[in-house]
């Protein structure tokens, strides 16, 4: 396949056409200027975002739903940026989130800054294998210096994770109720969490999050149990059920039709009615089979006949039907049921159990609730509020924090937040950097000036003045302040006294990864690019793919 139009000259000085007439090329330092640019242009747009003082962005989709957040992920997502290098970046952050949850916009600022430290030194005429090298020793110091400044989480119970989820809900739009979402995000997350030889394993499909707009974001609900976007089959069906126990069957509830068409033909009134008696002792006995095993709730997978939804009715069995299939296997792990294929196979225990299963409507939707079950192995944050841009950005929130927790309990190791783990690490690389000989030493203490960007980021953000927060800092850590950040009141305080303190693996992750995004970047040094191909809207394919088919059989 072509890529673009770049003239050549063969040993016979005779012009050669490597690629296509529809192509744009850009080299060498104007390539990777034009790079950089496009990729500090993102970080800048995020770094306002940074911290508990960060701004929110108001994002428009072509369609013109609006969407307000400060989640770094969401608003690179949503910005449907074109550039291949600030690409590059969105990328960082996506991997960031899907890692570890948390301290996208971190990634995403660092990259930007080391880009810009990077941009000086390829103007002094630095070579760019020389500064990515530098950066990647560099990075490796810096985890080690993030690794020492931690400090271990004693016991991986309640109270490490709800401080951990706390200080990552104070940079949200929840931050007033981060006390009591941190509570609720540690119960979820230690109720699906598993342990093996001395390991955690956290099955985060197994927390669902469901957004009802009404009340407080304080009224969010944590629910030992799950719920079901399904309505009862039967107007008259008991709406709560308490000491439910619950049948789950993977199977219809009618009767099985033939593999080959048929056809009965009934001229007698009489055979007719021992027709209907038959279709309803057939149903009868597969209702008996069910409340014989002590069953008072169903969930079939399946539909349901109107005649046995009406006997299940009169044997006071509340029953839903075409629940989802990817909703079964979790209501089973959290009601403790298992799943049987055929009504036959039933047997009663096969049942789960709950202390309350009831139909609630909220926001105008009904909701099947399955509350207090004994050891439930997935469970249910139901997130309200006031408006849905409130409860989308909530529920943003309750990700990054549901993750961070993850994180502590799969390795308990904590650092100081508020910029504390990069400002120790910047000041322990730029003396690092002091003993590297050649152009090395240059690229790691323009590394030590890019980890330094975040926790200025986080003082400008609170208003205070960027140089004297950065003197300020430089001087505690210089001191042996280790833990010392900005705090949330716009102060250099030592963070660890804050309780503001944040996963170590999240700051590895955010480090690294930043360093290899900004790497690639600096590495690139031609850009060609194509006009997009004549798409043909109704086939999806362009007219030359067209012209080139083979014709239909």
């Amino acid at each position: 396949m072509s890529l673009g139009s770049v003239p050549a000259v063969s040993s016979n000085d005779q012009p050669v056409q490597i690629l296509a007439d529809d192509a744009s090329q850009s080299k060498g330092d104007r390539a990777r200027m034009n790079n950089i640019q496009a990729a500090t242009m993102i970080a800048s747009i995020v770094r306002s975002s940074l911290g508990p003082h960060g701004m929110d962005k108001l994002l428009v989709s072509y369609e013109g739903v609006i969407t307000i957040t400060n989640d770094g992920a969401t608003m690179l997502k949503e910005m449907q940026i074109q550039h291949p290098a600030a690409k590059i970046l969105i990328e960082l952050s996506k991997a960031t989130d899907t890692t570890v949850g948390d301290g996208t916009t971190s990634a995403v600022v660092l990259a930007g800054a080391l880009l810009e430290g990077a941009d000086e030194l390829l103007r002094k005429g630095v070579h760019p294998v020389v500064i990515v090298s530098g950066f990647s020793k560099a990075a490796k110091k810096a985890a080690e210096v993030m690794e020492e400044a931690s400090f271990p989480v004693p016991s991986r119970g309640r109270e490490a994770l709800v401080r951990v989820a706390r200080t990552s809900m104070q940079t949200k739009v929840v931050a007033n109720a981060s006390d009591v979402l941190a509570g609720i995000v540690a119960d979820a997350v230690l109720h699906v969490a598993t342990e093996r030889d001395g390991s955690y394993l956290v099955d985060m499909k197994s927390i669902k999050v469901e957004k009802k707009v009404g009340g407080a974001i304080t009224d969010t609900k944590f629910i030992r149990g799950v719920t079901l976007d399904q309505r009862l089959v039967h107007p008259n069906m008991p709406r709560r059920v308490e000491k439910a126990k619950i049948a789950m069957i993977n199977a219809p509830f009618t009767i099985e039709a033939t593999t080959f068409n048929t056809m009965i033909t009934i001229r007698d009134a009489s055979k007719l009615a021992k027709f209907i008696d038959e279709e309803t002792r057939m149903f009868r006995e597969m209702v008996e089979k069910v409340r014989a095993t002590g069953a008072n709730v169903v969930i079939c997978q399946k539909e349901m006949d109107e005649i046995a939804k009406t006997m299940l009715e009169r044997a006071g069995i509340a029953a839903v039907q075409k629940a989802y299939e990817y909703e079964m296997p979790r209501t089973a792990k959290a009601v403790g049921a298992r799943i049987v294929d055929s009504i036959d196979d039933l047997r009663a225990e096969d049942l789960g159990y709950a202390d309350v299963v009831e139909e609630k409507t909220l926001d105008n939707d009904r909701l099947l609730f399955f509350e207090g079950c004994r050891d439930p192995k997935a469970v249910t944050i139901l997130i309200r509020g006031g408006s849905k841009r409130v409860i989308e950005e909530a529920e943003r929130s309750v990700h990054d924090a549901l993750m961070v927790a993850k994180d502590v309990l799969q390795e308990p190791a904590l650092v100081a937040g508020g910029g504390a783990a990069e400002a120790e690490a910047a000041y322990q690389v730029q003396k690092w950097s002091e003993g590297l000989s050649g152009r090395d030493q240059l690229a790691a203490e323009k590394f030590a000036e890019a980890l330094e960007a975040l926790p200025v980021a986080l003082a400008e953000n609170a208003g205070m003045d960027r140089i004297n927060a950065a003197a300020e800092l430089r001087a505690r850590h210089a001191a042996g302040g280790k833990w010392f950040g900005i705090s949330s009141d716009g102060k250099v305080k030592d963070m660890r006294k804050e309780d503001v303190v944040e996963p170590l693996s999240v700051k590895r992750q955010v480090v690294l990864a930043a360093t290899e995004a900004a790497s690639m970047i600096i590495r690139v040094d031609n850009i060609v690019i194509r006009k997009p191909t004549d798409f043909h809207p109704k086939k999806g394919m362009d007219r030359t793919d067209e012209m080139n088919a083979p014709p239909p059989v």
